[in-house]
């Protein structure tokens, strides 16, 4: 059914209006709990909300657009068709091969808009950036968050350019050959500023670590169920998304007959059916479960892909060494091996962290490797370290050369960070800015709380409402073109070309790829078809037989030495790249 701008879904009530500046217009009920205007409604650009029952003060439209004073101000309407879009030639980008670069709007650049963000799209071309996800957008309290306590997940954050300037940046992006991923989070709401229970059931007992739940399954889930896929539409059909990257999946509790991803994956489907290009959807699980990406006629729920911790985890261990938390069990350097080869490390065997067995194996000779997206650093593992430190402040330049060599030439969808490509020294910390001081101070409490079973120093902990802690997480863009991030840049660059040139580095397969492990040496050999991979993860020097035949396309550091015989030295914290001669 067609519903008119301002009907809305509202069961709770027993009275709603509709507030134009100060013109009040009561709304009818029909028996379906959907409310319509009693009288004709204006056209144009207006501000306007909803009271409800006996209420004074209007709140804003549950499928609002545009929040120009805030989450707790009227709405403004706004017409997505005005946009005169440039991409009519656009036809997508698979996923299949390609590299992600996730980004925060906020931070991005100094302006921190979206129209700010098209002035480096030629940077992320340069490193060979085939998407750009972005961070959630949608309206949040106070002026700049992460964009995970959004409230009204169809308006646009204002200060970011709002609904407007998010097309602006999609049509830019797509003309510079980029597809754009949104992040989106269906799993709970924002502590601020969520006027949805007044109008229905949007929420259900129960709470995961973010939040009361979504209604997915109980009385009156069937409206909430299509205001969430109506969202999922909206950025594909409105802002010409090419994917949505969808928020911890694991926390959206749906015991229905057909589960809301795999509804999800239906629609996509069909739309990307009828849109004629690639649209793609990359859950975030804790899960492990292959199932998420399973095609539904095998019996998954059809997803495209998902991110995999534990290669983030694995290298990680072998970078820094660190074991707290939940790298403990990622100590061995065969733990690193066993991603590669089989995706998952936990895959059904015990989690010291979660002390019980955890994960599903993959069907290796089914699935092919780009469904698992992978990176060595992303705002999740950065920003929730006690200060936000990148591993740039841990690592030499040889040791950051190997993690991106191993993320970019490994099997996996690789995805990277703001600022990674080029060892920024900027943090990417934690920052809120709720107008509400008891919430800003639970807030900065809670997250103190966080740490105490990784063992960081809670003194440490940067407050998330200073807003120093958010100009501080600003990346620097004066420092790509000297010193050590120039060095770094290079080496992305240079891998971009080997992903182009070599179908090795993009061949689906499992089984295509085959790792060794010296564990007293700390070396790793990662074959990919005709290419070898290999890393020095120790502090000393280390040969290892590649064969003969053999030639350097990539080294980390002019050390590394291939002699006549086959035989590979390298000196720590060392990688090479080698293919038949």
């Amino acid at each position: 059914m067609i519903r008119s701008r301002f009907d809305v879904w509202a069961p709770h009530p027993h009275r709603l209006r509709l507030s134009i500046g100060h013109e009040v217009i009561e709304m009818i009920r029909d028996r379906d709990d959907w409310w319509s205007p009693a009288e004709p409604t204006p056209a144009g650009e207006f501000d306007y909300g909803y009271l409800v029952d006996h209420e004074t003060t209007p709140v804003p439209d549950p499928r609002s657009r545009r929040q120009p004073a805030g989450v707790h101000g009227r709405s403004r309407t706004f017409d997505p068709t005005r946009h005169a879009w440039a991409d009519s030639a656009w036809t997508g980008r698979q996923l299949g091969g390609a590299v992600i670069y996730e980004l925060h709007i906020g931070t991005f650049t100094p302006e921190g808009t979206f129209d700010a963000a098209l002035g480096r799209l030629d940077h992320l071309r340069d490193i060979g950036v085939d998407l750009v996800e972005v961070m959630p957008v949608n309206a949040v309290n106070g002026t700049h968050n992460w964009g995970y306590d959004g409230v009204l997940w169809h308006a646009v954050h204002e200060p970011y350019g709002g609904p407007a300037g998010y097309q602006r940046f999609v049509d830019g992006c797509h003309a510079a050959g980029l597809g754009v991923i949104q992040d989106v989070v269906y799993n709970h709401l924002g502590p601020s500023g969520n006027y949805l229970p007044k109008f229905g059931p949007y929420l259900k007992s129960g709470a995961n670590t973010w939040g009361d739940l979504v209604n997915l399954d109980g009385e009156g889930s069937a409206e909430v169920r299509r205001y969430i896929l109506d969202n999922v539409r909206m950025w594909l059909e409105d802002y010409h998304v090419d994917g949505l990257r969808l928020d911890a999946v694991h926390a959206l509790a749906d015991e229905s007959g057909v589960h809301l991803l795999e509804e999800m994956a239906i629609e996509v489907a069909a739309l990307s059916a009828h849109q004629r290009r690639p649209l793609t959807l990359i859950a975030e699980s804790d899960l492990n479960d292959p199932r998420l990406v399973t095609p539904r006629e095998a019996g998954g729920y059809g997803l495209d892909a998902q991110w995999s911790d534990d290669f983030h985890h694995a290298l990680h261990v072998a970078l820094t060494r660190e074991t707290d938390g939940y790298y403990a069990d990622f100590e061995p350097l065969t733990a690193l091996a066993k991603v590669c080869e089989k995706g998952f490390f936990h895959d059904g065997t015990f989690s010291s962290f979660r002390e019980r067995d955890h994960g599903v194996p993959i069907d290796t000779a089914a699935m092919p490797t780009w469904r698992l997206v992978v990176c060595s650093q992303n705002h999740d593992q950065i920003g929730n370290r006690a200060v936000g430190d990148r591993i740039t402040e841990q690592l030499d330049d040889d040791q950051l050369a190997c993690a991106a060599l191993l993320t970019l030439a490994g099997p996996f969808t690789p995805m990277l960070f703001q600022g990674e490509e080029w060892a920024a020294s900027t943090p990417f910390q934690f920052f809120t800015s709720h107008p509400e001081p008891d919430l800003g101070k639970a807030t900065a409490e809670g997250r103190i709380r966080e740490f105490e079973r990784m063992g960081w120093d809670p003194a440490v902990v940067p407050d998330p409402q200073d807003p120093a802690t958010y100009q501080r997480s600003k990346l620097d863009w004066s420092q790509p073109s000297s010193g050590r991030h120039a060095r770094i840049l290079d080496v992305y660059r240079q891998l971009a070309r080997l992903r182009r040139a070599w179908p090795e580095l993009t061949d689906p397969a499992f089984d295509r790829t085959a790792c060794t492990v010296d564990e007293a040496a700390r070396l790793l050999e990662m074959r990919r078809g005709s290419l070898s991979v290999v890393v020095n993860f120790g502090d000393d020097s280390a040969s290892t037989r590649v064969g003969h035949g053999r030639r350097l396309l990539f080294e980390t550091e002019s050390g590394v030495d291939l002699h006549h015989d086959g035989t590979l030295r390298l000196p720590g914290h060392a990688g090479a790249l080698l293919a038949p001669a």
